[in-house]
């Protein structure tokens, strides 16, 4: 007489892989969470060098959104996110279309663009600390060469530092984008490419009617990487301008690093920390939903 065998209870179920992820498990609550938790829970009291559990409710927050430096790192970091979200779109689906036309030495090219995302941003702030120094780099090859902008001075004018930060920024990440684009346009069916020739729509249209609403969840995809990582921005800067000249260059994570690490004023620090969390989740939660949708459907 055979026996069935009794199906494990859904508990036990892929129980050895459920005991490997244990130790990943602690790490995400014990870790993430709990530090996240009392982040926010500290945000609320006057601790300064040292932690305080004396309960100041939102005077950190007030005196957070009230401070020049800070204010000056938020309007900087949304420039900044501005235009490399716009820049790094544009010129990495451009540069993705263009290698997605089975070109010769396709490879060769892909890995040029993708070569300078795998720098650290400290390696990229100091490289274009020297291009775009005016004693040596760039500005002074164009004075030499008696051409246009040899009085370059992005560095050093806080009018126009935050644009260099940009140009160093979009030269590290638009390779990335470009790649996350590629991978998008090689998912689509080469039916509708001939389709499309087949009814004389024209590659333009194409591209921005047909192929770019297809893409969508690889651009929501490609937009949570790029803005989780400019809103945490911070050895770019370090490398490039130390935040100067003055303040100018400030941004939200290297004003919540000095305000901890050196200035000894955690409660302020780790307000600004929580402004920037609650910035990350109203990137990630709506992604998170539309993919939760998506999957449910």
């Amino acid at each position: 007489m055979s026996s069935v065998a009794r199906r494990p209870f859904g508990l036990f179920k892929n129980l050895n892989a459920k005991i490997a992820a244990i130790p990943m498990m602690l790490t995400a609550v014990v870790i993430f969470i709990g530090c996240t938790a009392w982040t926010v829970v500290y945000s609320f009291t006057n601790s300064k060098l040292l932690p305080s559990e004396h309960f100041v409710g939102f005077a950190q927050y007030v005196r957070l959104f009230n401070t020049t430096r800070w204010n000056t790192a938020i309007i900087n970091l949304m420039i900044y996110g501005g235009l490399s979200l716009v820049f790094s779109f544009v010129v990495g689906f451009v540069l993705a279309t263009l290698l997605d036309q089975k070109i010769r030495f396709e490879n060769t090219f892909r890995t040029i663009f993708l070569y300078p995302f795998a720098l650290s941003f400290i390696v990229t702030g100091l490289v274009w600390q020297w291009i775009l120094d005016p004693t040596l780099g760039l500005p002074k090859f164009l004075d030499d060469m008696g051409l246009p902008g040899g009085n370059l001075a992005l560095l050093g004018n806080k009018h126009t530092v935050i644009y260099a930060l940009v140009i160093a920024g979009l030269w590290q990440g638009t390779g990335l984008v470009m790649v996350l684009m590629l991978a998008g346009l090689r998912g689509i069916d080469n039916e509708i490419w001939k389709a499309a020739r087949v009814d004389g729509i024209p590659a333009w249209r194409t591209y921005l009617f047909i192929v770019i609403p297809m893409m969508r969840g690889v651009f929501v995809t490609t937009l949570v990487i790029v803005a989780s990582g400019i809103v945490r921005v911070y050895d770019l800067v370090v490398a490039m301008t130390q935040g100067g000249p003055g303040f100018a260059s400030e941004v939200p994570a290297k004003y919540v690093y000095d305000l901890m690490f050196q200035r000894g004023n955690i409660g302020q620090g780790l307000a600004a920390s929580t402004v920037m969390l609650v910035t990350v989740f109203i990137i990630l939660v709506p992604w998170a939903l539309m993919e939760f949708r998506q999957k449910k459907q």
